[in-house]
């Protein structure tokens, strides 16, 4: 029978890959289950990564290098088996995954029962195969991390993006967008909840403004509200992106968007509260105005717990 994978040639590269995984992965659940440990082949990277120390879900996807989502969904799966925890980092703003003592039992049984069967059979295998085949795939993960593969082509089509206002209907993407980026790096502090809950009572009723980014092909992507505080000043809050859609451009887009709805409402101050550790974010406000204002931190910064950057739009 004809193996189309194999017949194509590279095109199906990834689907390759793909399969020779689950094949693998399959025979690892196998040892898994025989050494009595409750966890899928997808845990083990986590276990290994915690075993040196809690983390959080941002220093797991760097560790790990697989998506955010992914890591959250794996950390939720060992939450309910018991073999991790969430506990309060050292400031008290950041929510770090740590094992539990059932955790640490699961770690050290892979590590004597699991790690060096798989190590021994994988050796075999690849002891079986001309060349130094992991090598190889290092120096592929080398080559995508420097340059994607359809940037070593032709330009990609641009994702065209649309602005669209909120809508009862855009509630929930409102509250789901912004739910994701803060738990994935903070806590959900009680103002989060209230606002995101009630996004027309506290953001629209009293003069604000809720926008939206729409990418062809995805609908919904990222949300950013105008929130305001008195005496003509408003607040840029409750901005994200789906992790799933970062690299198009969306965020850019969205707040230069809002910052234009903002100066058409005669917004003054303009300003926003946020964390050090949304970097990314930070180099996007200072690159589209908005400055470091320590006025602005006096003021309004005691409303969220994980505000420690204050910032004002000074263009």
């Amino acid at each position: 029978m004809t193996d189309i994978l194999r017949e194509a040639g590279p095109v199906f590269l990834g689907s390759r890959l793909k399969r020779l995984a689950e094949r693998m992965q399959a025979e690892a659940a196998m040892a898994i289950t025989e050494a009595g440990l409750p966890c899928q082949p997808g845990h083990m990277a986590l276990l290994a990564a915690l075993a040196k120390g809690p983390q959080s879900v941002t220093q797991l996807v760097a560790a790990i290098g697989t998506s955010q989502p992914g890591v959250t969904r794996s950390v939720g799966q060992l939450t309910r088996l018991g073999l991790v925890d969430t506990v309060p980092g050292r400031d008290q703003r950041q929510r770090l995954v740590s094992l539990t003592p059932a955790g640490e039992e699961a770690h050290a049984a892979a590590l004597t029962d699991v790690w060096p069967r798989m190590d021994s059979a994988v050796r075999s295998l690849l002891e079986s195969i001309p060349g130094d085949f992991l090598s190889e795939v290092g120096q592929i993960e080398d080559a995508l991390a420097a340059q994607p593969l359809l940037a070593r082509t032709r330009p990609a089509r641009k994702t065209r993006l649309r602005l669209r206002e909120f809508s009862d209907a855009l509630a929930p993407a409102f509250h789901d967008i912004n739910k994701e980026w803060i738990e994935a790096m903070f806590v959900l502090e009680p103002v989060d909840r209230e606002v995101l809950e009630n996004p027309r009572e506290k953001i629209i009723a009293p003069g604000g403004t809720i926008l939206f980014v729409e990418a062809e092909g995805l609908g919904i992507v990222g949300t950013c509200a105008l929130k305001p505080t008195g005496g003509g000043g408003y607040e840029l809050t409750k901005m994200g992106v789906l992790e799933s859609a970062r690299g198009l451009g969306a965020g850019a887009f969205l707040l230069a968007a809002t910052i234009a709805r903002a100066q058409r409402l005669g917004a003054d101050p303009l300003y926003l509260l946020t964390n050090k550790a949304c970097a990314a974010a930070i180099h996007l406000y200072e690159k589209l105005g908005f400055c470091h204002d320590a006025g602005i931190m006096a003021d309004y910064g005691t409303r969220y717990a994980r505000c420690d950057v204050a910032m004002r739009y000074r263009p």
